[in-house]
């Protein structure tokens, strides 16, 4: 069985495009202290925004791209744990990040906004998810921006509460 989604491609589509200007609006003003502030376990909001410029660049796009272009392909699940131990994810500016960020989404949103009807039916496999197809994607890719939009908030706020 394929898992498939069933929201508004177009709703998707805008969500997604909104992102970059809600990461600027939660970062906005926020000092190196804050940015680089965690909680044990977690990562401070500075990584976060690497994390999203990375992912959006070498794991999502990429699993769009081999998607539409490959029937049914064998997709590989992105290492976080060797991400984070990586010396790249934390030591840019946060306006470097966010601009990195934004033109990664830009060329996304490119690609998403040219599917065609069949292409969202598109499926590819996954071991941690199984089957989906490009629309269960694109729902998972928002509800990733989501997830780390309420971090970096929770993040910030922990840190300007000290």
């Amino acid at each position: 069985m394929i898992a498939t989604g069933t929201a508004d491609s177009s709703v998707l589509i805008d969500a997604l495009a909104a992102t970059p200007d809600r990461l600027d609006a939660l970062v906005r003003g926020a000092g190196d202290d804050a940015l680089d502030h965690a909680a044990a376990g977690e990562w401070p909001a500075r990584a976060v925004l690497a994390h999203l410029r990375d992912d959006e660049w070498m794991v999502m796009r990429p699993r769009l791209s081999r998607m539409l272009l490959e029937d049914h392909p064998a997709l590989v699940p992105f290492d976080e744990k060797a991400w984070a131990a990586s010396p790249w994810n934390g030591r840019d500016p946060a306006d470097t990040l966010l601009a990195d960020f934004r033109l990664q989404r830009q060329a996304s949103l490119m690609a998403l906004r040219r599917l065609q009807p069949d292409d969202w039916r598109r499926s590819g496999l996954q071991p941690e998810y199984g089957a989906f197809d490009i629309h269960w994607l694109v729902e998972n890719w928002l509800r990733h921006d989501q997830n780390h939009l309420a971090q970096i908030g929770a993040t910030l706020a922990a840190a300007n509460a000290r």
